[in-house]
């Protein structure tokens, strides 16, 4: 339903729109609201937000249609104004022109130009907010997605690849926050969230500095995902700078006691890349599955705060670059075998 307000201190005018448009107002297609004066439209419009046009005459006592013009501008700008006025000659058109009126008509009003014309200004007003919600829209989507998908996303490859899937050689990440759960149960959901997206904000920018992917977030977790030259090395390299960072942090609000520390679990090699998730239900999740990746993440689990854990296939490749110690043999869930595993100092 479109809303209408009308400003103009002719009291048979109102009679006129309700007859001419009853049966518009009958199938609920217009709401009319009446204003006798400038002044009183802009108190109309407070009480109705959602008002899309405003019909006005020129000449009115108190604020005439000219100044209301202006004041429209300031105040609503998504209202789109139509001048209806006895004064038809250039100067009041340019003015009202020149003040943001969508478009003047002549009194005597024609009533079949009138309605041509409120429909074509509710059009545009529908256009308009379309749009300005899917600016919305966009700019909400970006906080969610990195940009360089959303172009993709515009791309010809993107359709095709949407059910692309591939062997990749990788390195993974797992980092958790040790002992969060305890702020969670103690702390409200407003300083729980804020700190631990301020963690989260840490250890995105340390990856991606890498040149690292943010695979997913779960819980008070973060998976993420090395591909190319040198990505085991870059993977540990991040995965130092993160440990650094977080256990430097200043960012505890005031009477929150918790030492920020996280335990790392890396691991290298083959896995699937693909849309993992429900087609029918719109939600597939661009990710890597396999053995290599299971195994990340029981590192992550066996290792004690302050911790990296890099398994003897990992430490055989970066043990001239980085200083390790060996932990020994853990069993990991799953597994059945033991595990060797090192820990990555720096």
């Amino acid at each position: 339903m479109a809303k209408i307000l009308v400003a103009d201190d002719e009291v048979d005018l109102e009679v006129l729109i309700k007859q001419k448009f009853r049966q518009k107002i009958r199938e609920q297609e217009y709401e009319f609201i009446f204003a006798v004066n400038g002044n009183d439209a802009l108190e109309k419009l407070q009480q109705h937000p959602d008002v899309d046009i405003v019909l006005s005459d020129i000449n009115m006592p108190g604020m005439d249609g000219l100044t209301l013009l202006s004041r429209l501008s300031e105040s609503c700008p998504l209202v789109k104004s139509v001048i209806i006025s006895a004064y038809g000659d250039m100067e009041n058109i340019r003015t009202a022109m020149n003040r943001g009126a969508f478009d003047f008509i002549t009194k005597p009003i024609n009533f079949e130009d009138l309605s041509v014309t409120m429909e074509k200004t509710i059009r545009h007003c529908i256009q308009l907010r379309e749009t300005l919600k899917a600016i919305r829209e966009n700019s909400i989507l970006k906080m969610y997605v990195d940009e360089n998908v959303l172009n993709f996303m515009g791309s010809r490859e993107f359709e095709s690849s949407l059910m692309a899937n591939e062997s990749i050689e990788a390195t993974i990440v797992f980092i958790d926050i040790c002992s969060f759960t305890s702020i969670s149960e103690n702390e409200s959901p407003d300083v729980v969230v804020k700190l631990l997206n301020s963690y989260f904000e840490i250890m995105v920018k340390e990856i991606i500095a890498q040149g690292g992917d943010i695979d997913k977030f779960i819980g008070d977790a973060v998976m993420a995902v090395f591909r190319g030259d040198f990505h085991l090395d870059r993977a540990i390299d991040a995965s130092l700078s993160v440990r650094n960072k977080i256990e430097n942090s200043a960012s505890l609000p005031e009477n929150v006691t918790f030492i920020p520390r996280v335990s790392i679990g890396i691991n290298s090699g083959e896995m699937i890349s693909g849309n993992i998730g429900s087609a029918s239900l719109r939600r597939l999740d661009y990710t890597v599955i396999g053995d290599t990746v299971n195994t990340a993440q029981r590192l992550q689990s066996a290792a004690a705060p302050g911790q990296i854990l890099i398994n003897t296939s990992a430490y055989e490749k970066v043990k001239e670059s980085f200083n390790c110690r060996k932990v020994g043999e853990v069993s990991l869930k799953n597994k059945a075998q033991h595990m060797m595993v090192y820990e990555v100092l720096d």
